[in-house]
């Protein structure tokens, strides 16, 4: 009896240093209590190793359980980051995105591209139960919040993500820009590869490498920019040649600076920038050596307690159609190549002045924005009375709409301006779609002079218009309509129609103008965009004519009588354009996506045709057919 308890000890002690050392390899040191007295047979000693041993299994058991759900976690990470934006359509609601986004800042961890995509996050929101739980399992498994105290809110975010946080719970079916589409790409949109933390700051870049090329059936001479008033008539040899241009002077760079003043408000501020201005040593033979130049440069203050956002510097005007909320870098804009984007597309980038405040769980957005104001004149059929933004009346009356820039400033006309252009915005995002409604005042402004005096006029013009995304399938497909309609808004056009004229007595005259755009967008899956629009503008006619000469815009009594034959030079009709329509169609494919970015392609038909205003040889029209090729590198999405 005494040799088979001393053997059962010595089994026992054995068993226990072994269980201690598989222990300690498996998960770190574990306490060890073997004693003298148990390697001598204590009969007590022996009970209270049988049970210790039993709970050094049971943990043990429950490490290796805890283990293998580690890996898991892991693997369904390593997934979820090759498998791109697709994997993630199973995972995360779009408000907790946001939340995971806030503690991986906190921890100072670098997120994936697949975390950060919005398009993705916002889609995902279906995959919830009702109790707030997540639903996804196996290779998509995430983290599972325990309740409502565990709710991320704006609040406990607004100060952490890296952009956009308020987008991310709008829950609109539209959702914020999937980051490396073209609409995003123009609105501004930054990286989630280049995030950066310098002290209590982050940096976030943004940006890509852009070659595009365009062939026309016309010689238009602008490259993927169309100019449509400058589409050259029958009359003209540029009609009858076809025309190649490429370029990498859309290359873009932008850069953000955020810091979180406090749990609730952010300050921030944005640089954007390209090669889209032509210097005075450019030239199309040898170098292309296009200027750098300022696309977007503002501040944005964000306050999620009072629900209040500033924004000062130069950025898309707030008359352009948002995607949600009343929000910078989610401007709705065409998924085109062409940089002029598409006919009748309302925008402007100019210095503002933008107050607005949400309510409603950022549903309801109310806006007001001053704006800089600069009239676009049509002066073609006055005579000049100088190169200075000077025309002479046929009362011998000059009449001073602006002064040639000077200085710093470009040798191009600057209007006069008494009062800025002021807007207005309402916003709304119910749980289906975007909408909104806008208005804007303008205030043309000019100097009747004779000589010992003068008199200044003002006219006062603006007008409304509105916008709607309908996500018919969300995420999926959606339906973009625009429209803007009034007196001396022309320019707010992308074909840029005039906004005044000049009436008998020199007085500005705000043309009546229109425009509008309706597209369908298609994201078939994570790697393809298909897109279809038209885009509409036209500009009204105000004239009059003294002593056998017409003037003004539109007039029926210039000359269109040499429209259609080559090198004739009577033909009116490109200095009095009436309506301007484009009809495009393209896709861009992603091809290459992974944690070095995004490399996409794309390819677009375009069709526009331009009327001008009927007069002596009747109302003369003229068209132009392009393709457009792209090839962008996004290093940063």
């Amino acid at each position: 009896m005494r040799i088979f308890k001393s053997l059962h000890a010595s089994w026992a002690h054995c068993m226990k240093a072994s269980l201690c050392m598989g222990t300690m390899l498996a998960s770190g040191p574990l306490l060890c209590l073997a004693t003298p007295a148990m390697a001598a047979g204590d009969e007590a000693s022996l009970d209270a190793l049988e049970q210790q041993i039993s709970r050094i299994q049971s943990e043990q058991r429950a490490l290796q359980k805890a283990l293998v759900s580690v890996q898991k976690q892991i693997a369904a990470h390593r997934t979820l980051a090759h498998a791109g934006p697709s994997a993630a359509h199973h995972g995360l609601a779009a408000h907790q995105v946001a939340s995971l986004d806030a503690a991986d800042h906190e921890a100072g961890i670098a997120v994936n591209s697949a975390d950060r995509d919005e398009e993705s996050a916002a889609s995902a929101t279906h995959h919830l139960g009702g109790n707030g739980h997540f639903r996804a399992g196996g290779p998509d498994a995430q983290p599972v919040f325990g309740g409502a105290e565990d709710s991320p809110t704006v609040e406990s975010v607004v100060g952490h993500r890296a952009e956009d946080v308020i987008s991310r719970v709008a829950e609109n079916g539209v959702g914020p820009h999937s980051r490396e589409s073209a609409g995003a790409q123009a609105a501004g949109a930054l990286g989630d590869h280049g995030v950066f933390h310098l002290g209590p700051v982050t940096l976030i870049l943004g940006g890509f490498i852009d070659a595009s090329a365009v062939e026309s059936n016309r010689h238009t001479a602008s490259g993927t920019f169309n100019f449509w008033q400058d589409t050259p008539f029958k009359n003209e040899p540029r009609y009858h040649t076809d025309n190649f241009e490429g370029s990498a002077r859309y290359s873009r760079l932008s850069l953000m600076a955020r810091g979180n003043i406090d749990k609730y408000s952010t300050i921030s501020g944005v640089f954007e920038m390209d090669f889209g201005a032509g210097a005075a040593t450019t030239d199309a033979y040898e170098s292309n050596s296009y200027a750098f130049r300022m696309r977007q440069a503002y501040l944005a203050y964000d306050n999620s307690k009072e629900n209040l956002h500033f924004l000062a510097g130069q950025a898309w005007s707030m008359l352009t159609p948002g995607r949600v909320g009343i929000i910078p870098r989610q401007e709705s804009l065409p998924e085109t190549i062409e940089s002029s984007m598409l006919a009748g597309q309302t925008w402007s980038r100019q210095l503002q002045f933008r107050f607005v405040k949400d309510f409603l769980s950022h549903r309801l957005w109310t806006g007001l924005s001053i704006e800089n104001s600069a009239t676009l004149y049509n002066l073609n059929n006055f005579a000049a009375g100088s190169s200075d933004g000077q025309v002479v009346l046929p009362t011998g009356q000059t009449v001073t709409v602006g002064s040639d820039g000077t200085g710093l400033t470009n040798n191009a006309l600057f209007p006069n301006e008494i009062a800025p252009d002021v807007i207005g915005k309402i916003a709304w995002d119910p749980h289906w779609g975007h909408y909104e409604v806008e208005g804007i005042l303008h205030f043309p402004h000019d100097r009747v002079s004779t000589l010992g005096g003068g008199k200044n006029h003002t006219a006062v013009g603006g007008g409304g218009g509105g916008s709607m995304i309908l996500p018919v399938i969300p995420h999926k497909v959606e339906v973009r309509i625009a429209g803007l309609a009034g007196y001396g808004i022309g320019r707010y056009g992308s074909v840029l129609l005039p906004d005044a004229t000049l009436k008998s007595n020199g007085a500005p005259s705000p043309l009546f103008s229109m425009q509008g755009t309706a597209g369908i967008i298609a994201h078939p899956n994570p790697l393809i965009d298909v897109y279809g629009y038209f885009g509409y503008q036209q500009a009204g006619r105000s004239y009059f004519s003294e002593g056998g000469n017409a003037y003004g815009y539109g007039n029926p009594a210039y000359n269109n009588t040499g429209c259609y034959t080559e090198l004739s030079s009577n033909c009116a009709a490109g200095s009095n354009i009436h309506s301007v329509m484009e009809a495009t169609v393209g896709a861009w494919y992603r091809f290459l996506k992974g944690r070095y970015g995004t490399v996409e392609a794309g390819v677009q038909l375009a069709y526009s045709r331009i009327h001008a205003w009927d007069g002596n040889g009747g109302a003369p029209d003229t068209s132009l057919s392009e393709v457009f090729m792209d090839f962008r590198y996004l290093p940063f999405q």
